[in-house]
């Protein structure tokens, strides 16, 4: 009798316990499908929640990480490593949580509030066996002669570290194919552990596509395709081409003649419209361009030239004075040629005609070389009978 009462007693006591641990914890939903998103080295916990528990209040979560062997112990149990703290988002960021990529973790989240807290959700992690690997981290594609270079380079961790010191038995698989066709069965695979690859034995001339995948061969992991590259082979240059090459230069030549004359007639137009050329009248042009005809400035003490002298008689004595005494110094001047048996007529002949030269010629020219060696006043008047 009193054992079962001590039992019974043992009960209710129990009993209140996991009543008060529910008012407690249960009115929280904990997070659900936690899932774990990786690359390489880049993990990220993610998970869903629904706020209808939890309408009134400020909610956060928790995410923490544990080494494996650790969870055996009861004094290791202490050990969590918080590494989101009270966040809003439901994710958080385990890259860089020192989670070492051969080891075994575990990792668990929760919601808090200002009064409560869910209960723990927990998932085993393994990055060696659960982490995704990635695509190269970059791969290039060269044409050289007849054949393709391809240079893969490695992908990376969080850490800039080449998974291939990482995961083990790391390789590649190389597809490459025609460009014009794309089908799947004429896509050729290569398998490779090396980073630069030689593709050989392709048609000339042709141009070839290729990307490139990691894979592991322990876990029979393998990443998805890099970008697609496409190159065109090289070879020796046919006769077809080298027509093809030759009418494409003589096009453009053509062609750039073409754009070059029609500058130049665009130039001639556009200068006749802004600069337009004026001529000048025929006659002037005549005039002009004859020197004969060009006008002379004469020295003020030069010979006065005389085409034409027409003598007038004025009334004036001293003008009188001065013909006559021109007229004597000539007569004696032809008296005296006379007597040396000149007579009064003269003539000299030249290779283009002949010239006379009469007794009143001479006689003019005389006068009006005589005129310069008077005085100021007999100067002028001279000059009026002259003109």
């Amino acid at each position: 009798m009193y054992g079962n009462m001590k039992a019974l007693c043992c009960f209710a006591l129990r009993f209140f316990l996991l009543v008060d641990v529910s008012l407690v914890l249960g009115d929280l939903v904990s997070p659900q499908n936690v899932t774990l998103e990786t690359l390489n080295t880049h993990y990220v916990l993610q998970w869903e929640w629904s706020p209808q528990t939890a309408i009134n209040s400020t909610v956060t979560f928790t995410a923490q990480s544990l080494a494996k062997y650790k969870a055996h112990k009861q004094v290791h149990k202490q050990d969590w490593q918080s590494v989101c703290v009270n966040v809003t988002e439901h994710r958080c960021d385990f890259s860089n949580a020192g989670l070492h990529y051969f080891g075994m973790f575990l990792l668990r989240v929760r919601v808090n509030t200002a009064q409560k807290s869910s209960r723990w959700v927990q998932i085993e992690f393994c990055p060696d066996k659960h982490a995704a690997l990635g695509p190269p981290s970059n791969v290039q594609l060269n044409s050289v002669k007849e054949d393709l270079e391809i240079i893969i380079s490695d992908p990376l961790s969080s850490t800039n570290q080449s998974m291939k010191e990482l995961s083990q038995k790391m390789y590649y698989l190389i597809q490459h194919w025609k460009k014009s066709d794309s089908s799947q069965e004429s896509k050729t695979v290569l398998k490779t552990e090396s980073n630069v690859v030689i593709l050989s034995n392709l048609d000339k001339w042709t141009e070839y596509c290729v990307r490139v995948q990691s894979c592991c061969a322990f876990y029979n992991k393998s990443s998805s395709f890099s970008d697609t590259l496409c190159k065109q082979t090289g070879g020796d240059t046919s006769y077809q081409q080298i027509v093809v090459y030759f009418l494409l230069s003589l096009l453009f030549l053509l062609v750039v003649l073409f754009l070059w004359f029609c500058l130049y007639k665009m130039r001639k137009i556009i200068k006749g419209i802004f600069y337009p050329s004026i001529e000048l009248p025929v006659y002037m042009q005549e005039r002009w361009s004859s020197d004969s005809d060009m006008p002379k400035l004469l020295h003020p003490e030069s010979e006065s030239v005389c085409d034409h002298l027409v003598l007038n008689s004025v009334e004036t004595p001293d003008t009188e004075a001065i013909v006559t005494d021109a007229l004597i110094s000539q007569d004696t001047v032809m008296h005296s040629r006379h007597g040396s048996g000149d007579s009064g007529v003269y003539s000299t002949e030249e290779d283009s005609g002949h010239t006379h030269i009469t007794r009143t010629d001479v006689q003019m020219e005389g006068l009006c070389k005589t005129k310069t060696d008077h005085s100021e006043e007999t100067h002028d008047r001279m000059h009026e009978l002259c003109v």
